[in-house]
């Protein structure tokens, strides 16, 4: 599984949210996919004010400062679900 991670350089929360990131891929087996607003201007009109933002198969699933549980939550459900439970 891929994660898109919405970023910027030189940005405190975006080096934060990498560091939860690594933590919960200790857990779950994914792999991150950083992408820089600063060289699309769509993203960039649509990011600015949301980063970092974690998008996982399309979804947004945090976006700001991000929160640990929240992002452990979505994988948690999609293993649940991928397990027909």
């Amino acid at each position: 599984m891929e994660i898109t991670y919405y970023s910027k350089d030189n940005c405190s929360l975006c080096d934060k949210g990498l560091i939860i990131l690594e933590r919960i891929q200790r857990d779950f087996p994914f792999t991150v996919k950083v992408v820089n607003i600063y060289e699309d201007d769509a993203l960039l009109e649509k990011y600015q004010i949301m980063i970092p933002v974690v998008e996982i198969e399309g979804v947004e699933v945090d976006s700001g400062i991000l929160s640990e549980e929240r992002i452990r939550f979505f994988f948690e459900n999609k293993i649940h679900n991928m397990n027909g439970c």
